[in-house]
């Protein structure tokens, strides 16, 4: 009978030791993520974004494995439909990988036209305000991935041998490339390409108007037809400029100008 309580103690207290150790296990911790999943923890950590500088993993994944079996989070957890329309969008892993979120692929996306507008407002309206053949293409035929961008030399042919991309951006903005503005230091050779004409002409021409930059006269905007008065007054009497009020009726053309 001795031997039998003896016995009993001893399984009651292996029973307690084993029950308080279970009880007593360390909770998981942030480093602990790396034992099992370093390949995923090195993505976040090089490429994550703000989900690797704001977040933690634990922040997104509430449960494990087997215990928990809510362990993939909804991206609307942080990004609330409400805060952003982009948010709204669904099946978000379509274009991000949570893990590396900026690296966005658009190949699954067969129109990415009306997704991309959700973030790039700003673009999107300046496509629908000011129309050009620009307007009617897919974002995805200049952007083949985001953030990156086709030069135009690669659709277009420069206006003048000698131009170069960021030669076309300081007249022309990609989103709105009908709307074109420039310095007064625009060289007029980049005019030319389309002005052949004018440009020949002016060449030819022996008056002072011979050494003026095309932008001196058409200044700021394309289109912009400056009036002869702006820098030559009233130049005749009265009567005469009251009977030929066009200077263009008798100088004939400002590029080919007839003393």
């Amino acid at each position: 009978m001795e031997r039998f309580t003896l016995a009993l103690i001893g399984s009651i207290a292996l029973l307690i030791c084993f029950t308080t150790g279970v009880s007593a296990a360390p909770p998981i911790v942030i480093d602990d993520c790396i034992k099992c999943h370093d390949q995923i923890v090195d993505q976040v950590s090089t490429r994550g974004g703000l989900h690797a500088s704001e977040i933690t993993c634990q922040d997104c994944h509430l449960e494990h494995p087997p215990k928990g079996t809510n362990a993939i989070p909804a991206c609307s957890m942080c990004h609330a439909v409400d805060d952003k329309a982009h948010y709204a969008i669904e099946n978000c892993q379509s274009c991000h990988n949570p893990h590396s979120p900026l690296e966005i692929d658009l190949g699954n996306t067969e129109v990415v036209k009306p997704v991309c507008v959700t973030c790039h407002d700003n673009e999107g309206t300046q496509l629908v305000e000011y129309q050009s053949m620009h307007s009617g293409l897919d974002c995805n035929e200049c952007h083949l991935e985001h953030g990156q961008f086709l030069a135009c030399m690669e659709c277009h042919e420069p206006h003048t041998e000698e131009m170069v991309y960021n030669d076309c951006l300081t007249c022309h903005k990609p989103h709105m490339p009908t709307v074109v503005k420039y310095p007064e230091t625009i060289p007029s050779s980049f005019c030319s390409g389309c002005h052949t004409t004018e440009t020949e002409v002016l060449m030819a021409n022996k008056t002072l108007h011979h050494d003026l930059t095309c932008a001196y006269c058409h200044k700021t905007q394309h289109k912009m037809i400056p009036q002869c008065t702006t820098c030559h007054g009233a130049p005749h009497d009265r009567d005469l400029h009251s009977k030929f009020p066009n200077c263009l009726d008798c100088h004939i053309d400002p590029h080919g100008l007839e003393k």
